[in-house]
């Protein structure tokens, strides 16, 4: 499949994402709102940005994706679908069945594009950081190493101790993204570990902060756009402000729908819906 270029291409394929999600949700219980939210920042990493061989998932030379936030598994798979990896109705018809590939997390063992099997939530981004280095001790200076974290995660001490090792081992090669909807499975961030202000966190850490709305597609292409090069000292984080169940009016900013399942007239509703807020 050819990389999307353009802005309207890929806020069409994003469009296509969310009404698989939604299909699937009608099926099955997925974990719609962080799905949702994070579907432009992962439609534009897999459709535009990363170098990734779907016919070679093994390339040496490729960019490596860790989703540390594992049950985002389903936005992760329609988006390996829609570059050539399977049929985004295999999605369909096997998640979370006992002999499918795809699971409520994302997993190594049954899917061969799954980089790393996720799903506790704080593991992801060290092995990120780990896979980073080395690829910098096999003087691969080229490939770059994105992780999907979420904002409650950050409260896990793993992602920090990471962070001090990431800036310490100068591993420019790392974008790490955080899908900051405010938002977790119990309710509101700020309610439950207050997280204070991420960007002068991860500063303080040493890393490159960058600040963007996360469900504007035009800005996400901005921000891998310009990146530094792979083998710049410095990691980046890309801090995403994004909307918990974006495009879907009752599901927005609700932390009932953190994990859920929609019938098949609520169905026909969201992608009504989805479809006029596209026009």
């Amino acid at each position: 499949m050819n990389k999307l270029t353009s802005v309207d291409e890929l806020k069409h394929a994003a469009l296509e994402i969310r009404k698989n999600l939604l299909n699937l949700c009608s099926k099955q219980t997925i974990h719609i709102g962080g799905d949702l939210s994070i579907a432009d920042v992962m439609t534009v990493l897999w459709q535009y940005q990363m170098n990734y061989n779907p016919h070679d998932p093994l390339d040496e030379g490729r960019d490596r994706f860790i989703l540390s936030k594992g049950h985002a598994s389903a936005v992760m798979s329609f988006n390996q679908a829609a570059i050539g990896c399977f049929d985004s109705n295999d999605v369909i018809k096997e998640y979370a069945s006992d002999e499918g590939r795809f699971s409520m997390h994302s997993c190594k063992l049954i899917n061969p594009y799954v980089e790393f099997s996720t799903g506790s939530l704080g593991h992801g981004f060290p092995v990120a950081c780990g896979i980073a280095a080395g690829l910098r001790l096999k003087d691969n200076l080229t490939s770059r190493v994105y992780v999907v974290m979420g904002d409650g995660e950050q409260s896990e001490g793993s992602v920090w101790e990471a962070s001090m090792n990431a800036v310490h081992y100068k591993l420019g090669n790392l974008v790490a993204i955080v899908d900051n909807n405010g938002l977790e499975a119990d309710g509101k961030i700020e309610d439950i570990t207050g997280l204070g202000n991420l960007a002068d966190k991860y500063r303080a850490f040493g890393f490159r902060v960058c600040e963007l709305d996360g469900n504007d597609i035009a800005k996400i292409k901005n921000q891998f756009d310009n990146l530094p090069s792979p083998d710049s000292d410095i990691p980046t984080v890309l801090i995403c402000h994004t909307v918990k169940g974006k495009g879907i009016s009752f599901m927005e900013n609700q932390a009932r729908w953190h994990a859920g399942k929609i019938t098949e007239e609520q169905l026909k509703l969201c992608i009504k819906e989805l479809e006029s807020g596209a026009k």
